[in-house]
């Protein structure tokens, strides 16, 4: 398993507004198609203006798959174009996990 850890520094201001439109809009093709999605945070110490998202795939080969039917997906095509105005910078890593790790609720790498 891999996590593909996502930092994106936005506008000042900008935050509530992007939660939101990513709630609404891009949430629903990233977990229809990339599924297993640990989650949306938002720091509240440091750098104000960065959330954090996180996926889980089985390996490189399973996000690349995932993440090129994610970029031909209309609905995730049209979410982006409301979502690009707010990126200052971003940020991918893609991490192993330890085998000491505690296990990450039922992930499903099917589909």
């Amino acid at each position: 398993m891999i996590i593909d850890y996502r930092a994106y520094t936005l506008h000042s201001g900008t935050v509530s507004a992007f939660m939101e439109l990513f709630e609404t809009e891009g949430l629903e093709p990233q977990v229809r198609i990339c599924g297993n999605f640990l989650g949306l945070y938002r720091t509240e110490v440091g750098n104000i203006n960065q959330i954090i998202m996180m996926f889980a795939y089985q390996d490189l080969n399973d996000r690349q798959r995932r993440r090129d039917q994610l970029y031909q997906d209309p609905a995730f095509k049209a979410y982006l174009t409301k979502v690009r105005p707010f990126l200052r910078d971003q940020e991918v890593r893609l991490l192993t996990p330890s085998r000491c790790n505690p296990p990450i609720g039922d992930l499903s790498f099917g589909a």
